[in-house]
């Protein structure tokens, strides 16, 4: 059985990433890229679906930490006979090989290794050989694993073990290699050497992080984990390493997230930039225009890591799920859903990289025309909303919002720095201040004294939080304060926001019900900092790192009854929006403030002073 999503930790290569349970096991593995199938599915399964166990033969207790500023992993298992220390890293950059170093640090500890490969998301059970300098071959169609150890290796049923003894001061290493089946086995590396490199290299880069906040170490860690899901050949960010790790514990939403979101684009790149991470954010920017380059009728929500386009939801009938969550799905139906926000995250993040020295072309800004041309024709329509809804489409207020951002955008970063062909501008506005005079009349419920999901309903939704942040509003109009307070009083849950109404969730098209989405907490985070209500947003912030992991790793949502994390993991969105917020409460002038400060906000001095409260408290 699977352990806890929060007992897993995470290594990566930038190109793909493991699992690896506290119990010294590896239960998700996709080779050679996030996407590929996995040759050790047992987090969505049992071990008869494939993993990697390295662990003392005994009873034995166990800590573990990364190394600081890496992603490099150190399990330390103590037992009656001594202690020893697994060292587990991805080499980088070559989405090829998987490290496993034990070392002796007391005594005499006898270990155990097993490993059962199991190709096809645990289907394919491959044929197992030994090459002529010895070592493990397993191949089954296109893939080959290959195990390199100086350690004695056995079969045992579909599986191999290893038995041996580690004494203080020896070292036994673990190399597992993957390469095309028609190939030539990979080549070998040597593990300490390749493990010093990599090493210095997450050090290297993690040491250009910003710091000078409250919560340093989890700022780090959470981009070091950005970092990690950043797919190196492309620039493309995949929203989870993992698929159908369930939003509920035995229920049926789970889905697969190691594709890149569009609406994830303007926080990614915010949290990036100000990061102090400019050749990451730019390889973003450089990836989201190529992945929404074409017909802008055909513009998706999502897009594959590469910016592939058709990602078909296949069900994967073998697999028992994680928990018993079924169904395991492969692909993500989304990406034909119609969803209006993304066409402002895709101009907003545009505009803001611009704010900040990165300057696009022309290919860029005739994709963006085009874009906007369709828009002017779509805005009006209903559509599935930012929570991709399947229960038909409404008039979502958020989704609107964003349609208005796209047109404010457009028209400031014409306005400001002008394009290589006259824009439409006037007709720009024309559109930008229609959907601002129907968001307001239809999309605002005076009883309530809040913004509604959608035009005509009652129901509360965490999105609306956004409104100040895209400058729609200023934070302190009254609209939006009420629908902060609203949503503080309806949608809260043990101290955590969900993303709208529990007893509602049908209206979703989807039965059983969810935990807390993440983000959405920390940007009513945001919204208390914007209010000046600085220690109510300081407790929320302690309240949702105190969810991470003792590596500082956190999923997509948390079960505010079972205490514990649900959804797929790490989330990228939820470290994302972490960075963001602690940024937010850590400077005068922070992502929220930076991304809506050209709009309202700018005319008046009253928001400026509210940040500078937050700051003071931060620095105190």
């Amino acid at each position: 059985m699977a352990g806890r999503i929060e007992d897993y930790a995470l290594v990566g290569d930038g190109r793909t990433a493991a699992l690896i349970a506290r119990d010294g096991s590896v239960d998700w593995l996709c080779w050679p890229r996030f996407d590929a199938a996995a040759c050790f599915a047992a987090l969505l399964g049992t071990e008869a679906h494939g993993f990697w166990r390295l662990a003392p033969a005994a009873e034995y207790g166990t800590s573990r930490r990364y190394r600081d500023g890496s992603l490099v992993l150190e399990t330390t298992h103590r037992t009656s006979a001594g202690q020893v220390r697994v060292t587990d890293y991805m080499p980088v950059n070559d989405g090829a090989h998987l490290v496993r170093i034990v070392e002796g640090l007391e005594g005499c500890v006898p270990m155990r290794m097993d490993l059962a490969v199991r190709f096809d998301y645990g289907l394919s059970v491959p044929w197992v050989s030994h090459n002529e300098l010895g070592d493990l071959r397993t191949v089954s169609g296109p893939h080959k694993v290959v195990l390199r150890t100086p350690a004695p290796l056995q079969g045992a049923g579909l599986s191999t073990i290893s038995e041996f003894t580690v004494e203080a001061g020896e070292s036994v290493a673990f190399t597992l290699s993957y390469g095309p089946s028609h190939e030539d086995d990979p080549a070998p590396i040597e593990p300490r050497k390749v493990l010093f490199a990599t090493d210095r290299y997450w050090r290297d880069w993690s040491a250009r992080c910003v710091g000078k906040t409250p919560w340093d170490a989890v700022l780090k860690r959470s981009l070091l984990t950005l970092k990690a899901l950043i797919y190196q050949p492309t620039g493309g960010i995949v929203a989870a390493p993992t698929t159908s790790l369930p939003e509920q514990l035995g229920g049926v939403r789970n889905w697969d997230y190691r594709f890149c979101w569009l609406r994830d684009s303007t926080f990614t790149l915010i949290s990036l930039m100000d990061g102090g991470y400019l050749d990451e954010a730019r390889a973003w920017r450089d990836w989201l225009v190529r992945a929404v380059a074409g017909n802008p009728e055909q513009a998706h929500i999502l897009y594959g890591i590469a910016g592939e386009r058709m990602l078909p939801e296949i069900e994967l009938d073998w697999l028992p799920g994680y928990e018993g969550s079924k169904p395991v799905r492969i692909g993500n139906a989304a990406v034909d859903q119609f969803q209006l926000d993304v066409y402002g995250e895709i101009f907003d993040a545009l505009y803001q990289a611009r704010q900040r020295g990165m300057l696009g072309d022309a290919d860029g800004w005739r994709v963006g025309l085009a874009l906007l041309r369709h828009l002017e024709k779509v805005w009006r329509e209903p559509d599935e909303g930012i929570w991709e809804i399947r229960a038909g489409r409404r008039h979502f207020t958020h989704s609107k919002v964003m349609a208005w951002v796209a047109f404010d955008r457009a028209i400031r970063s014409y306005e400001e720095g002008g394009g290589p062909e006259a824009p439409p501008i006037e007709r720009w506005r024309e559109n930008r201040d229609a959907i601002h005079a129907e968001v307001c009349e239809k999309g605002f419920d005076p009883e309530l004294n809040s913004f509604v999901q959608s035009y005509g309903s009652k129901r509360l939704d965490a999105s609306l939080l956004l409104i100040a942040h895209m400058g729609f509003l200023p934070q302190d109009d009254p609209r939006v304060v009420g629908t902060v307070e609203a949503i503080g009083r309806g949608l809260m849950q043990d101290g955590f926001v969900m993303r709208y109404e529990i007893e509602d969730r049908g209206a979703d098209g989807l039965p059983g019900t969810e935990g807390a989405f993440l983000p959405c907490s920390f940007w009513y985070a945001d919204n208390l900092i914007g209010l000046g209500r600085c220690g109510e947003a300081r407790d929320m912030i302690d309240r949702l790192i105190g969810v991470c992991n003792d590596l500082g790793l956190v999923s997509e949502e948390y079960d505010t009854k079972a205490r514990r994390l649900v959804g797929n993991f790490p989330q990228a969105f939820s470290h994302v929006t972490l960075v963001n917020t602690i940024l937010n409460y850590s400077r005068a002038l922070g992502p929220a403030r930076e991304r809506s400060a050209h709009a309202e906000d700018d005319r008046r001095g009253g928001a400026h002073k509210i940040h500078e409260m937050a700051a003071t408290a931060a620095r105190a």
